[in-house]
């Protein structure tokens, strides 16, 4: 009676974040610069005499591929938290942890800051999508790697934590000497791709990111059962029948797409990938996977989504950076949850 009543809790919470979801959907396709009313929303997707061409425009080349690549960016990132959170047993371990999003970071940094300058602008604009995507895969896949070499020698968890964090200072460092030599054009162009955007993603762009991200997402739907095994730690696992490498190497894979290709596009955007997880198991009370990874995907699109209209400051001509946003909700709502739930700090 009590798993029947846990399994109804968890269906009706499912069903309040898909509400929400809806309705920050909507609003996100409402809300901006100009205030689209309701009405016209319907007439875009049902073209009539009334439909306003203007609002049409807005909606179908702008506010939707934006809304669209939020719902990706959430659920890409809080999946790829989560599995990093699961793998390492540690509240704050994740892409930027590992190194993976820093990896993506030194292709676009390579792209943008070295290779871009000396080819013609109108070649780059054109093969763009594809080649920042391309760049970004191969510096957080060098960076996986890596760790995978490492951590196919050291057996001790926290070692290979550590061992990421400095793989990351060490990308930082190369980025930042990219930075210095490269000239004014390249680095104004990187350092607003570095504080994150959600509206600079076209449709092209969208028909490379929403591949990639599915493929992520559906490794990770391949390993729940590791994931699972993975909470009471390795050894457990691997009593279970987990072969530990390989499903190492899937989940790295999966994180490396997801981490990579959200970077790529849209810039190192923090916050979602630590949090999310984490609000989702107290939300849901489980750590379970089979439940937290739809968990995290709604949760994060919502998050996102939420975060898209604030930084749009609606009625307003000014947009503000979407990582700026992620880390001004984040960080209070962080804090909130540490001092409310102690468990917080444990991902079990």
């Amino acid at each position: 009676m009590k798993e029947e009543n846990k399994r109804k809790s968890i269906r009706w919470v499912f069903i309040l974040l898909g509400i929400l979801f809806i309705l920050l959907f909507i609003s996100d396709l409402l809300l901006g610069s100009i205030i689209i009313p309701l009405k016209q929303i319907v007439l875009v997707f049902f073209p009539t005499a009334e439909t306003n061409e203007t609002f049409r425009t807005i909606i179908l080349e702008f506010r939707l591929p934006k809304a669209l690549t939020a719902i990706l960016t959430g659920a890409a990132l809080s999946v790829s938290g989560l599995q990093m959170q699961t793998v390492f047993r540690n509240p704050l371990a994740g892409p930027f942890v590992l190194g993976i999003s820093a990896g993506a970071s030194l292709g676009v940094a390579l792209f943008v800051l070295g290779f871009s300058s000396v080819l013609v602008f109108g070649l780059v604009s054109v093969t763009g999508a594809w080649t920042l995507a391309i760049v970004a895969w191969t510096g957080s896949f060098l960076v996986m790697l890596l760790v995978l070499y490492v951590s196919a020698r050291v057996n001790d968890i926290m070692t290979i934590l550590i061992l990421g964090i400095l793989f990351s200072s060490a990308v930082a460092a190369i980025v930042s000497i990219l930075q210095y030599f490269s000239n004014e054009s390249m680095l104004k162009a990187f350092v607003i791709w570095t504080m994150g955007s959600l509206g600079s993603v076209t449709n092209s762009q969208l028909s490379v990111l929403t591949p990639a991200i599915l493929a992520g997402i559906i490794l990770a739907l391949v390993k729940i059962k590791d994931l699972n095994a993975f909470l009471l730690g390795e050894n457990y696992a691997r009593s279970l029948g987990v072969r530990i490498i390989k499903s190492r190497i899937i989940i790295f894979l999966s994180t490396s797409l997801l981490a990579g290709t959200i970077t790529a596009f849209c810039g190192p955007i923090g916050f979602i990938g630590i949090a999310v997880p984490h609000i989702c198991r107290v939300i849901f009370k489980t750590s379970n996977h089979l439940i937290l990874i739809p968990a995290v995907i709604l949760t994060g699109s919502i998050v996102m989504l939420f975060s898209d209209i604030l930084s749009q400051l609606p009625g307003m001509q000014t947009t503000l950076p979407i990582n700026s946003v992620t880390a001004i909700i984040g960080i209070p709502v962080i804090m909130w949850m540490i001092i409310r739930n102690k468990k917080f700090t444990s991902v079990a």
